[in-house]
């Protein structure tokens, strides 16, 4: 059994999955990649099946009509068989140290543990920046020992990536995951409905997976965005019908994950703000309506939050500050 299932989403990733794939293959024979060829039109299909051809122990390849990120990503469920699985975008890479630590934590301690999932940390690899800025939980979470929920303690605005986390296989079969076909940040759902199940973590400091970001034709750039601003809010929507529906959970469990929508439902509220057009403010009354319709008790907290305060700010003057503000995170935070 390998120790680690990789899948690699490919669309059209001709120019940079060789990166991303290298950097991959530094695991050995502990790791599984699973190359999923989204329907890509330029040369990914031949790469894939390239790497196929001369690492065969290491290398699975699935060829697909395109149904986005999401189907990608249960494809490579689908015939997934290390202990643990690991998503990697084909346009980021990771790092070498970083990776033989990972690798000798999951072999030698994870199973002792019985860790469910393992997190650790990601950098912005921003397109023309010098300076790195790393994303680290290191005054957040113990160190060197698995812990529970009840140890979890993020502060406002912190919150576990995609990039971030190692799930064990068995977390994501229980939990039945099932992501939407042609949708992007389909990342949230991903890292958001597995946590009900999720009972002991383990946080290694180091600095594993390289974030590549600043390309214009992005997904996560702010004009693409708010160009995809439907499918954002659905995948918004979705976490919400989730969150209501999850019964039985641990309160620290709950917490989180409530403090994860409120990021997320802001992100689609300021993007619908800084689109200004009547339709987008329709819009994002309407989420926060969707929101009020599915949980009263979810709603309030979210909306008289100092999020939900400021996301509401009446007139031009007050979604100008609302901007503003969002822009001063930019430049703090680094993100696009």
């Amino acid at each position: 059994m390998k120790i680690l299932s990789i899948i690699v989403p490919c669309y059209n990733s001709a120019e940079y999955m060789e990166r991303c794939i290298n950097s991959l293959l530094l695991g050995g024979e502990l790791v599984e990649i699973i190359l999923v060829n989204d329907g890509s039109r330029d040369n990914t299909p031949q790469i894939a099946d390239h790497y196929l051809e001369n690492f065969p122990t290491q290398v699975k390849v699935v060829h697909q009509k395109n149904g986005g990120h999401g189907q990608a990503i249960n494809s490579g469920l689908q015939i997934a068989t290390g202990k643990f699985t690991k998503i990697v975008d084909s346009d980021d890479w990771v790092d070498v140290q970083s990776y033989r630590e990972i690798l000798n934590f999951l072999e030698t301690k994870a199973d002792d543990l019985e860790i469910d999932m393992l997190i650790s940390n990601y950098v912005y690899e921003k397109q023309g920046q010098k300076n790195k800025k790393v994303m680290n939980y290191r005054r957040f979470l113990p160190t060197d020992k698995a812990f529970t929920w009840q140890d979890v303690k993020f502060p406002f605005g912190k919150y576990l990536l995609m990039h971030s986390v190692i799930y064990r296989l068995e977390v994501l079969k229980e939990s039945h995951i099932q992501l939407p076909q042609h949708s992007f940040y389909v990342d949230n759902l991903y890292i958001f409905e597995p946590l009900p199940i999720v009972e002991n973590m383990y946080y290694l400091d180091v600095d594993f997976y390289r974030y590549f970001i600043g390309r214009e034709d992005q997904s996560v750039n702010e004009k693409v965005m708010i160009s995809r601003i439907d499918q954002q809010i659905a995948i918004n929507k979705t976490m919400i019908a989730y969150y209501s529906d999850t019964q039985g959970t641990e309160d620290n469990v709950l917490t989180y994950m409530r403090r994860y929508l409120e990021i997320i439902t802001a992100v689609s509220s300021i993007l619908l703000i800084k689109e200004g057009s009547s339709e987008s403010l329709e819009k994002k009354k309407e989420l926060w309506q969707f929101i009020r319709s599915q949980d009263t008790h979810l709603y309030y907290r979210l909306r008289l939050g100092l999020l939900g305060i400021g996301l509401h700010l009446p007139g031009k003057v007050g979604r100008k500050t609302t901007v503003g503000v969002y822009h001063m995170a930019q430049r703090i935070y680094g993100f696009n």
